[in-house]
């Protein structure tokens, strides 16, 4: 059927918005109605389209996200003109740094006002070009369904992000013509070229001590699945970023160094440092920086649906830029014989394995209060099994989740490193959990990174979302006292005064608890966890060993 046959007219743009929606299989829209977009609103409640009202538009950004990262089809937000768009950005920003396809559709003023002194005129497209892959105003009815579609191709193909389009009044509000473009698959690439897949085999072939880096990108299913074929033929060593949480199985484990990140002190740093051949499968270096990791000294291998984006301290030896998962899967066949470890790395695989066999053993047994962060985690690790989802938020918590939890589902833990953003957890945990309601989602914050996003426990209530959020409270933005208190010797600006979160939480309407001794906290969670519902755990937590993660912090020093 020719694209003649299948134009109609519109009785409003805004129809033909949600049209192209439904035809990219969206389920549902998080955001906030305003003037210059409420007939997309309107036109929604006539689609299989589900509204979900938020509280404020950054977390319509992180719940499309989470959507975006678990299914690999693009979350939507939606939002209103002006300040509507601005506070969308950081959620926006967000996503494009985390790899995770989101399309923002937000209101503009009429095209015949652009140029005048009205009220929540914005260039919103200028705003939204630096922290997106696509960001373009609709400027014709015709031009409708061609933007939407672009703006989800954009967003989902090579490294996942953000787009952003500019729906002004006049064009949702008027009829349009037009078809309705259907939704375009994957966009299928074969593997890297054969030569280049055989020179990385001879380099591994050759290599004493080779390692692993995994990106985001690799802890995508296909991937996971093909790295684990990889690492059985070869027995390469392997670490990762915090956002490829989850990517090394179980089978594996005794040869995974940990995640790297933040600060450069860990057993996979460790690794990195002893190689002469490096190998980064589906790497940003916006995850972790290469001056961080990359001495030079080592061959660089790049493997990735992209080239790399090159800078100083990353610069490939070699490139294998294709689907990755068939990339690795080539690169599998091609290797004979499994790596003998040498001696030192060896060795620090052996310690990083006795520091987690430390771990679970004794850490139940730091019985100070408030509590220890690795008495929380170890609490906290007998509740993330495999069929629960875990999203992270950012402050100090998140480095000792990110070191000391471990995961073996890919993506069953989300982690914010992109841009650090505070208060991605819980919209992260409402998104994760619209995806698969029947799986248990976990969220953690500091106390400081709640509150910037708590009033979605409200939208958590309302969508019965089955979430448990736990809270770390210490009363202070930590994670910046302990950098400050290093550089400068006291602390500015990082405190702040306690709040009643139970309270907080029943007052949403949500259950809330509290731990008030160390003997309380595993069965607080464990009642927590047992609510059919959105729950809150406030769990105070003492960070006074917070120092000894900016140096070559071993578990014995503390357990």
């Amino acid at each position: 059927m020719n694209s003649e046959k299948q134009s109609r007219q519109w009785a409003h743009g805004a129809d033909m918005v949600v049209g192209q929606l439904e035809a990219q299989g969206v389920k549902q829209v998080f955001g906030i109605p305003g003037a210059k977009i409420d007939k997309v609103f309107d036109s929604l409640l006539d689609s299989s389209i589900e509204i979900i009202p938020v509280r404020h538009e950054a977390n319509a950004a992180f719940m499309a996200a989470a959507v975006g990262r678990l299914t690999g089809k693009a979350g939507v937000a939606l939002v209103t003109s002006g300040p509507g768009c601005s506070n969308l950005i950081t959620g926006i920003a967000t996503a494009n740094s985390e790899g995770d396809p989101v399309v923002a559709l937000g209101g503009a003023v009429k095209r015949a006002d652009k140029a005048k002194l009205v009220h929540q005129s914005m260039d919103t497209v200028a705003m939204f070009s630096p922290v997106t892959k696509y960001s373009v105003e609709v400027s014709s009815p015709d031009a409708i369904a061609e933007v939407v579609s672009n703006a989800f191709r954009a967003a989902e193909h090579g490294r996942p992000g953000g787009a952003f389009v500019s729906l002004p009044q006049d064009i949702v509000d008027q009829p349009a013509t037009g078809a309705i473009l259907p939704a375009s698959g994957p966009a299928l690439m074969g593997p890297a070229p054969e030569s280049a897949i055989n020179d990385v085999a001879k380099l591994i072939e050759k290599a004493k001590n080779p390692v692993i880096l995994l990106g985001l990108m690799a802890s995508q299913p296909a991937n996971s699945a093909a790295l684990r074929k990889l690492l059985e033929k070869s027995r390469i060593p392997v670490t990762s970023t915090y956002q490829a949480a989850g990517a090394v199985n179980q089978e594996h484990f005794t040869r995974f160094a940990g995640r790297v990140g933040l600060f450069n002190n860990q057993a996979g740093d460790r690794l990195l440092h002893l190689a002469d051949l490096i190998i980064c499968i589906g790497y940003s270096p916006v995850e972790y920086e290469p001056s961080m990791w990359n001495s030079g000294d080592a061959t660089l291998v790049h493997i990735d649906v992209l080239p790399a984006y090159e800078e100083r301290n990353y610069v490939p030896d070699l490139e294998l830029v294709g689907d990755i998962a068939e990339t690795l899967n080539l690169l599998a066949n091609r290797i004979d014989r499994k790596l003998e470890l040498s001696q030192r790395a060896s060795e620090i695989l052996v310690d990083r394995q006795h520091q987690r066999d430390l771990l679970d053993r004794r850490g139940a047994s730091l019985n100070q209060f408030a509590l220890h962060p690795l008495r929380i985690v170890r609490a906290m690790q007998d509740i993330v099994n495999n069929d629960v989802t875990l999203t992270v938020d950012m402050g100090s918590f998140h480095i000792w989740i990110a070191r000391y939890l471990y995961s073996f589902r890919a993506r069953q833990v989300m982690i914010s490193n992109g841009q650090q953003t505070m208060g991605v957890a819980l919209p992260w945990a409402i998104g994760a959990w619209l995806v698969n309601p029947g799986r248990k989602v976990v969220s953690v914050s500091g106390d400081g990174g709640f509150l910037q996003s708590s009033m979605e426990l409200e939208t958590a209530v309302r969508l019965n979302a089955n979430v448990l959020h736990i809270i770390w409270v210490d009363n202070g933005y930590n994670m910046v006292a302990i950098q400050e208190e290093k550089k400068y010797q006291r602390l500015s600006g990082v405190e702040f005064g306690p709040v009643d979160f139970k309270a907080y939480a029943d007052a949403f309407g949500a259950k809330g608890f509290a731990v008030e001794s160390a003997e309380a906290l595993e069965p607080t969670l464990r009642a927590a966890m047992d609510v059919d519902g959105p729950a809150v755990v406030a769990i105070p937590v003492d960070y006074s060993d917070n120092p000894l993660l900016m140096g070559q912090l071993h578990l014995s020093q503390i357990l």
